[in-house]
């Protein structure tokens, strides 16, 4: 199993690779769902660790729909990240309607050539989850959705993840299912789904607390689940 762990520090990105995480997510404003980190933070985690380190991109938290100035600076972010040497970026926006939003999206690809890209949670506020995967398999730059199945939990969205595995079987999307998901119940959600990713937030994190750090142990509990 694939595991994704998000760090929001040097210490965080440490102590997940530790643990055997087999990928970071970098953010910052955990508590507003995630937020584009400073370009020195993303300087500092690629050079701390040896695993692939993919950066959100989202200058706000306000909403999923961008204007130009918006989409200016997250290009101009893209372009830092990939200068930087970060394997990948985190992106994702819609338009009013709840559709994707191509233009945008068209214009952060084409600054992030030879990035991994992940399609965040903006999908899950999608009007329609399996309609927006199908446009995301048009851009073979896109690697991962990142999604709770268009619902609050992993668990409660697990029906609308196994359609999405499904649908992108056999493609270059592979699904990462993220949101509510704990060591008690990521197992069960994984037999529902067949998912191959997973990502992980508050619930490797100490105490299960999101202002707290990664727990190296939790990260390695995680891991020991598929290798029973």
């Amino acid at each position: 199993m694939f595991v994704e762990v998000i760090a929001t520090s040097v210490e965080d990105a440490k102590r997940a690779e530790r643990g055997g995480a087999d990928r970071l997510e970098l953010i910052t404003g955990i508590l507003e769902g995630g937020l584009t980190p400073s370009w020195g933070l993303v300087e500092a985690v690629v050079k701390a660790v040896s695993i692939p380190v993919n950066v959100m991109v989202r200058p706000h938290s306000q909403t999923f729909c961008y204007t130009q100035d918006d989409l200016y600076v997250m290009r101009e972010d893209v372009r830092v990240i990939r200068e930087i040497g970060a394997a990948g970026i985190v992106i994702g926006m819609l338009t009013d309607e709840k559709q994707l939003d191509l233009k945008g999206l068209e214009r952060l690809l084409a600054e992030a050539d030879g990035l991994d890209v992940t399609f965040h949670r903006a999908f899950d506020e999608a009007s329609d989850q399996l309609e927006a995967a199908r446009t995301i398999l048009r851009y073979p730059q896109i690697r991962h959705i990142l999604t709770s199945g268009g619902q609050k939990s992993a668990l409660e969205g697990a029906a609308c993840i196994a359609e999405l595995v499904q649908l992108t079987a056999h493609t270059q999307l592979s699904i990462l299912a993220g949101s509510g998901l704990s060591l008690e119940n990521v197992k069960g959600l994984v037999d529902k789904t067949g998912v191959s990713e997973i990502h992980f937030g508050t619930g490797v994190r100490e105490d299960g607390q999101a202002l707290k750090y990664v727990d190296v142990q939790k990260v390695q509990a995680l891991k020991n689940v598929f290798q029973r």
